[in-house]
């Protein structure tokens, strides 16, 4: 006679299965449609909280569940170890930006030149719903000050063609599209190569003058004249200003970029200037994507970089 063992189930393993699929799932159409979608990022924020919750949830149901199976041998230990793995996914990440927003200064704006920032050539503009950005104040400046202390600008000894082409190539390299520009005539070379003449004709052909004109013109009307734009003031002579927008890689969080490069005597000064879109504070993203973009820079004209 054969005896038969029936286990025990676990109904709170497979809830905790359930609820962490679901936060997970959430989560993961959240990101997309904030990245490659019509999604918000104040929208993104309050949804990506939300999928948290049934992940912290799935977190007590998953510990009952192995609990059970340590216990009676109840069924549902891989049900809750899956459990346990798609909540740690929307739980990693509110995590990870709860310990960023204690751990970093409460700035949204970062510059390399704290007494003279670079300044905007298009104010950046977003609907701020209830990310509200404060002003920048003395203050925030002092905070960043405190905090990185290392985030200075770039002095390299080469002329300010030379580095501003190096800037173009790092800003395109890196995913930094640029939607505005400023005193870029002073990066031309002083001295440009001739374009090549056109070869002479071996021969020319006689003209018979008794042949009737060839090629009259035809009068047209004039054109409607077209509507003077805004006057802007000019730079500074030696100063030529980049303004870009760029997203993070994973998440897509909007940031806005603006470089400067000032010509001093036989070197060319960078600066940069980050701000995110929404929200007071960029939990240190803005300062890691300018000194990504620094370093890039410097291996880009590695040799001619001075102090």
């Amino acid at each position: 006679m054969t005896i038969r063992y029936d286990r025990p189930v676990s109904r709170s393993a497979y809830l905790a299965w359930r609820l962490g699929v679901f936060g997970a799932a959430v989560l993961a159409i959240v990101i997309l449609a904030h990245r490659f979608g019509p999604l918000t990022t104040p929208d993104f924020v309050a949804l990506a909280a939300l999928a948290a919750v049934p992940a912290a949830l799935a977190v007590p149901f998953a510990l009952i569940g192995l609990g059970r199976l340590w216990q009676v041998g109840a069924l549902g230990g891989v049900a809750a170890g899956w459990a346990l793995f798609y909540a740690t996914l929307p739980l990693g990440l509110t995590g990870w930006a709860a310990w960023r927003y204690l751990d970093r200064p409460p700035i949204y704006d970062v510059s390399s030149d704290l007494v003279d920032p670079p300044q905007w050539l298009r104010e950046p503009t977003a609907r701020q719903q209830w990310l509200e950005r404060p002003p920048v104040t003395r203050e925030s400046r002092d905070l960043q000050a405190r905090a990185y202390p290392g985030f200075t600008g770039r002095r390299y000894e080469g002329a300010l063609d030379r580095v501003y082409e190096a800037v173009r190539k790092v800003a395109d390299a890196n995913g930094l599209l640029v939607i505005a520009e400023r005193g870029q005539e002073y990066a031309v070379p002083e001295f440009q190569p001739l374009s090549p003449a056109p070869p002479a004709s071996a021969s020319v052909p006689a003209v018979d003058p008794n042949a009737p004109p060839q090629g009259v013109p035809v009068p047209l009307p004039r054109p409607e004249p077209e509507p003077a734009a805004t006057a802007l003031p000019p730079e500074p002579i030696g100063t030529v200003r980049l303004q870009a927008a760029t997203r993070t890689f994973a998440l897509g969080l909007p940031f806005d970029v603006v470089i400067r490069l000032r010509e001093e005597v036989e070197t060319t000064l960078v600066d940069l200037r980050v701000a995110s879109r929404y929200g007071p504070h960029d939990l240190g993203i803005g300062t890691e994507i300018a000194e990504h973009f620094l370093h890039a820079l410097d291996a880009e004209l590695l040799g001619i970089a001075g102090d």
